[in-house]
């Protein structure tokens, strides 16, 4: 599958990203990637060694000539977010990514593509097959379970890596160079609801909300898009003096995408239909107006379901509404050392109910370690309200910029050179794995730079060919200018 791929420049790059869209790598299941990237390289006698997290790591002698040049590593996770439209059904664990190219851009159909870190990857296996380059001693550190939980870099193997210069190749922007990033953690939320039987009187019916674009936590936090768990919440709120109780809810399948699909189904009293129908084409019709030009495709449903036998009793009903619909949601603070950037967020991202059971999973991320105690406090503080256990999971911490880095300098010249045009510096409210592997390695010089990927986390997620061409060269003359200057008189 995807053989059109082959035929795009360079091509070396794209015929290691086949081979990603056609093995499955959702989170948590890498192995089946793993054992296809250690086969090739034990094929071109590359070195090649596990640690007990599961992430993977390649290495290539320096050309001869250039053993002095800084050892460096490049880097990126093999696993990608699992998404996919509710009418394309998809098994990420067994179905491989049909990609389909279009005006210029890479999509896959009806699922997320998987270019957010294929690409990456890709590249980094390209470089190690290269013998035309000339590098130092090259390092390719592929981690695992990124999109989930930052595990591998977490747990990575201490004392591994040999490499002094990180080049990370997980960013999403064109002309961009990040040297820095937001931390983060999960805040979980668990309970046990009272529940009473459904009365004769009552009707189950079932209540969707669909056609969000969804997208990023983090990227796309500020970009004023819905979040399906926060409004469907607002419409259980609205639908209250309906006698409504909450039977089960799901919303949200990924902490760090926002929600773009959310269903609850709920009984109240038989008459009600009409002006609970009312009530949803009013909302319907607000929210659209609210999203519009941002996120017009919201759609509200109310269809008859099988009869539930229990429900919330109607004060836990109304207490789980209300807490989530005062639960922190979206852009908390604007940052004002970085003018333009998200200090503080969090992503309402997996919501379920199910026979009184509530789970909960927002995502923290902030540019303050700080503010994200303080988020995960504040839930606390909320849904003790409901009795419910709230716990902090899977911090990690952000990269602190470095400006006046001699890598970065570097970078600037050379895309000046290559592309006529300085590179913008940014910090990214994201989750780039270089402030957990800086931690574990103090003193790495880190970059990240990466091709134009839009969509990122949701089935609209592309990424534009031209750009990956520019990001090519950039990567290959950053390699061989390392290795040129071990070379110079100066250094000889």
């Amino acid at each position: 599958m995807n053989e059109h791929l082959e035929t795009l420049t360079p091509r070396p790059l794209w015929r290691h990203f086949r081979t990603l869209c056609n093995t499955p790598r959702p989170s948590g299941h890498e192995a089946g990637i793993r054992r296809t990237l250690i086969a090739w390289a034990e094929a071109r006698g590359l070195g090649h060694a596990l640690d007990a997290a599961g992430n993977l790591r390649l290495t290539k002698p320096a050309t001869p000539g250039c053993e002095q040049a800084p050892g460096v590593i490049l880097q990126g996770h093999l696993d990608m977010v699992a998404q996919a439209n509710a009418d394309h059904p998809h098994d990420f664990t067994a179905d491989p990514v049909e990609t389909v190219i279009a005006d210029g851009w890479l999509h896959a159909r009806g699922t997320t593509l998987g270019a957010d870190n294929g690409l990456g990857v890709a590249a980094a296996l390209a470089i190690l097959e290269d013998d035309t380059l000339r590098h130092g001693p090259l390092e390719a550190l592929f981690t695992v379970e990124e999109e989930s939980s930052m595990g591998g870099a977490l747990h990575l193997a201490e004392g591994w890596l040999e490499g002094r210069i990180l080049l990370n190749l997980d960013s999403e922007d064109r002309g961009q160079v990040y040297i820095g990033c937001a931390g983060g953690a999960d805040v979980v939320v668990e309970a046990n609801l009272p529940t009473s039987a459904v009365h004769a009187e009552e009707r189950t019916w079932r209540l969707s909300l669909t056609g969000l674009v969804g997208g990023h936590s983090g990227i796309d936090i500020h970009k004023g898009r819905g979040n399906a768990n926060r409004l469907l919440v607002r419409v259980l709120r609205a639908l209250e003096p309906c006698g409504v109780r909450l039977v089960d809810y799901h919303g949200g399948t990924l902490r760090n995408a926002l929600p773009r699909e959310a269903f609850a189904t709920l009984v109240m009293a038989d008459g009600e239909e009409g002006a609970a129908r009312a009530r949803l084409a009013a909302l319907q019709d607000e929210l659209r107006a609210e999203l519009e030009g941002v996120d017009e495709g919201l759609a509200l449903a109310l269809e008859p379901a099988a009869r539930a036998e229990t429900a919330l009793t109607p004060t836990a009903s109304r207490m789980l509404v209300a807490a989530l619909h005062v639960a922190p949601c979206g852009v908390e603070r604007m940052s004002v050392a970085v003018p333009g950037v998200v200090e503080t967020s969090n992503n309402l991202g997996v919501v379920s109910l199910e026979a009184g059971r509530l789970h909960l999973c927002a995502l923290v991320r902030s540019l303050r370690d700080s503010a994200c105690a303080d988020m995960a406090d504040r839930f606390r503080a909320l849904f003790g309200l409901i009795g419910a256990e709230v716990r902090m999971e899977n911090a990690y911490p952000g990269w602190t910029p470095a400006p006046e880095s001699p890598l970065l300098t570097r970078f600037r010249e050379l895309h000046q050179r290559l592309t006529g045009d300085a590179p913008a510096v940014r910090v990214i409210h994201a989750g780039l794995e270089c402030g957990i592997l800086g931690g574990k390695y103090p003193g790495l010089q880190m970059i990240s730079f990466g091709p134009q990927i839009r969509g990122a986390h949701s089935p609209d997620e592309r990424v534009e060919i031209d750009s990956v061409a520019e990001f090519w060269q950039l990567l290959r003359a950053m390699l061989e200018s390392l290795a040129d200057e071990a070379l110079s008189p100066a250094n000889a």
